[in-house]
């Protein structure tokens, strides 16, 4: 692993001395994490309205754990690496359900998970890619929303709230790569969320490259603590995640 390089210290010029367009240049590095990637994902219909499932969820309660966890640390992504990509789609339309689940189009990791996923993009950089994070954290009452809307044909796709899930201990996170010079999401064997056989991470199909960049996907993140689930190659764990307990905070009060 390389040592991350150390900026030059040069004097800032104040933006309105800048051209228009080295302005605009400026812009467009500042907005890349929130830059979405328009593949579409795959979709299901939902077992029941999703408000209706929502309004359940928020009244339930996640299963009670015994035992002693860490206090949950949880860090929002960006803030620790501004390169990273957010193509939150659960906050959009653009999911397996068809319409948004999440009230903000934001993504944390537990603290250790979220240094680790850092590693992984510098060491990506160094490669001509970098990270598009499609999900991390995630409260416990949208697992309940994804269990009862899922048919029970694509259950095993989706986690059991009864278990809970290591999204909903903040060591969980599913990404893919963007390429440095266009900006844009790279083509994988499958798209994100697709619930087939084209999503298993040794699905033995697709093109040469996207098996390539799959694998490379997986060969960093390995390094770093993270393991892939045999049935979603974007689906990583962190090794720690029994270590910390189900959350079930809402995105909008875990601060700005």
């Amino acid at each position: 692993m390389k040592p991350l390089r150390k900026l030059p210290n040069r004097p800032c010029t104040p933006l309105v001395f800048l051209s228009p367009l080295r302005r605009l240049c400026l812009l467009l590095v500042f907005l890349a994490p929130l830059v979405a990637a328009q593949q579409v994902s795959f979709r299901i219909t939902p077992l029941r309205p999703v408000e209706e499932l929502r309004a359940e969820a928020l009244k339930s309660q996640p299963p009670a754990e015994e035992g002693t966890f860490r206090k949950p640390d949880l860090v929002e992504l960006v803030k620790l690496d501004p390169t990273i990509k957010l193509d939150i789609r659960y906050a959009a339309t653009n999911n397996f359900l068809g319409t948004p689940v999440y009230t903000q189009a934001r993504a944390f990791l537990e603290r250790p998970a979220a240094l680790a996923l850092v590693l992984v993009n510098h060491e990506l950089r160094d490669r001509g890619y970098g990270l598009i994070v499609h999900d991390g954290y995630r409260p416990w009452y949208v697992t309940r929303i994804f269990w009862d809307a899922t048919p029970d044909d694509k259950k095993k796709f989706v986690a059991n709230p009864a278990e809970g899930s290591k999204h909903n201990r903040g060591c969980a996170v599913d990404l893919s790569l963007y390429d440095l010079k266009t900006g844009e999401e790279v083509q994988m064997p499958s798209g994100y969320d697709e619930m087939t056989d084209l999503a298993y991470a040794d699905y033995p199909g697709g093109t040469d490259d996207e098996r390539a960049r799959r694998a490379l996907l997986r060969e960093v993140m390995e390094k770093q603590g993270f393991k892939v689930i045999p049935d979603e190659w974007w689906h990583f764990d962190y090794k720690d995640w029994k270590l910390y307990p189900i959350i079930n905070v809402r995105f909008e009060d875990l601060g700005q």
